[in-house]
């Protein structure tokens, strides 16, 4: 066999055994354990198919290891749904970014343009990669051609005659002995009943493992242009400078004329009619934030298209887009005190708590965006962006978010203010233990509503298998057992009155 179709058979060979171990795992849920094994299991294979292949690409992409091992372990870490969300969209991002280092070398120097690429086809080929690896990486008539073929039909011959002889046999015991037939009838029932299942999802997790494998080693290097514009498609510094100055101009106005609006805090919300904390905060909070995501695509966008002809336009359109970050820094403080304000009005939950850290993360890109592309050093935005967004994800994880929200929202109930005990409950295991710990503190209704869901939630641990083990979740369970007389006592004690 040559090279190329030996790597796509032995990578096909991973692939089903990555998509049967898949389908052991990952069926469970939620995840945690499983999902770490399996990820930490594709790493090991594709680090094993990278030494085979070549030494020298080993020595480049060793350390993109570790933020993958880091995506993996948060699995277990944390129990938040959210966060396991973000641990896949990291792991997207770190597929790129590998595939990106293995076919070029290096990912510090590259265009917002190239980034979209690569992730673009990093999610094409993990989609197709594995059709492509069937059909065309793989020369079929060379493996036929090898000595261990002809066993091999032979064997598969052997198991098509013996079917018929099987079936004709197994008929005959069953009608000679019952308790055959009930075993018999019984494990094929069983049998029919998970083999579907089992095909379907053994089936998609060698899809996704297999096109993962066949993005980094077998999809070949394309032409990527990165941030290269056509020369038709451009706008001259005229075109540009009055589109920012009307920006400028509109974002002036509206900083100038709410001023006090933005900042006026309690003082003003008392005295404004028909002004509630609902409307000043929480619908302003999310529309600036909008605003904010919105600014950057169009700086760059407008960066990209403007015809580098002369020194003073680039000039202009730095002092200009400089103007917009700073108005737009006024408009992303505002939002943070609009949220702040909401916050010790109706306490916190994950919403506001990420939408919170998403502008935390736009901040540092807006500062980041005028050091880099603002300076004429564009190629090295995109990898800083990234980087910003791994350690607020990092940040996020280390935070444990919803035992922080359960933590700011008990302290609020103890100071007399709004607590939702709905959404206290409905947090992750994570929370679990501020949630214990803030019993004794809570008037009886509240000790009864929390200390009845935990005795449910513990009643659902039971049932857990040990392929969705967590370490908070052990922990919250482990705690729960440990208060079950407590807590059994804080709901008799409510009942009875």
């Amino acid at each position: 066999m040559n090279t190329r179709t030996n790597l796509a058979f032995a990578a096909l060979v991973a692939a089903l055994v990555l998509g049967m171990l898949g389908d052991a795992l990952l069926r469970v849920i939620p995840w945690g354990l499983n999902m770490c094994l399996w990820i930490l299991t594709l790493v090991a294979v594709v680090a094993v198919i990278t030494c085979q292949t070549s030494a020298d690409t080993i020595n480049r992409v060793w350390w993109m290891a570790l933020p993958v091992i880091f995506c993996a372990a948060a699995f277990i870490w944390r129990d938040s749904s959210t966060l396991k969300i973000l641990n896949v969209l990291a792991l997207f991002i770190l597929l790129a970014l590998t595939r990106r280092m293995m076919k070029a070398g290096q990912i510090r120097i590259a265009g917002v343009a190239e980034f979209a690429q690569e992730f673009a086809f990093s999610i094409y080929n993990t989609v197709a990669g594995l059709v492509y690896s069937l059909f065309n990486d793989i020369q079929w008539q060379e493996i036929a051609g090898k000595g261990w073929s002809k066993p091999a039909v032979g064997i598969g011959r052997g198991l098509l005659l013996a079917s018929p002889l099987l079936l004709i046999f197994s008929i005959l015991f069953m009608a000679a002995d019952a308790v055959f037939a009930d075993m018999v009838n019984l494990t094929f029932r069983q049998f029919f009943d998970d083999f579907f299942s089992h095909l379907f999802w053994a089936a998609f997790y060698t899809w996704i493992a297999g096109g993962v494998i066949h993005d980094l080693f077998l999809e070949e290097k394309k032409e990527n242009h990165g941030d290269t514009r056509p020369s038709s498609l451009s706008l001259g510094i005229i075109e540009v400078s009055t589109m920012l100055s009307l920006l400028n101009v509109l974002f002036l106005v509206f900083v100038i004329v709410q001023f006090r609006y933005f900042f006026g805090g309690d003082a003003l919300v008392e005295v404004a009619p028909n002004l509630t904390y609902a409307e000043y905060a929480r619908r302003g909070f999310f529309e600036l934030v909008t605003i904010s995501a919105l600014v950057l695509p169009l700086l760059l966008v407008l960066h990209w298209l403007l015809r580098k002809e002369n020194p003073k336009h680039e000039h202009l359109f730095r002092a200009l887009a400089g103007a917009q970050i700073l108005m737009l820094f006024v408009i992303m403080a505002s939002a943070v005190q609009r949220m702040r304000l909401y916050q010790n009005e109706y306490g916190l939950t994950e919403l506001r708590l990420y939408t919170t850290a998403f502008m935390g993360w736009l901040a540092i890109v807006f500062i980041w965006f005028a050091i880099t592309v603002l300076r004429g050093r564009r190629e090295r935005f995109a990898f800083g962006a990234l980087v910003a967004g791994f350690f607020v994800y990092i940040a996020l994880v280390g935070l444990n978010p919803d035992a922080f929200i359960a933590r700011v929202n008990i302290d609020r109930a103890k100071a007399g203010q709004r607590f939702d005990l709905h959404y206290a409950a409905s947090l992750s295991d994570d929370a679990v233990p501020e949630l214990i710990a803030a019993l004794p503190d809570l008037n009886e209704h509240r000790r009864y509503y929390i200390a009845s869901h935990l005795l449910k939630r513990l009643q659902s641990f039971n049932r857990q298998d040990w392929r969705s083990w967590g370490w908070t979740r052990a922990k919250a369970r482990r705690l729960i057992q440990e208060q079950d007389g407590y807590l059994h006592e804080a709901v008799s004690q409510y009942l009875s009155q």
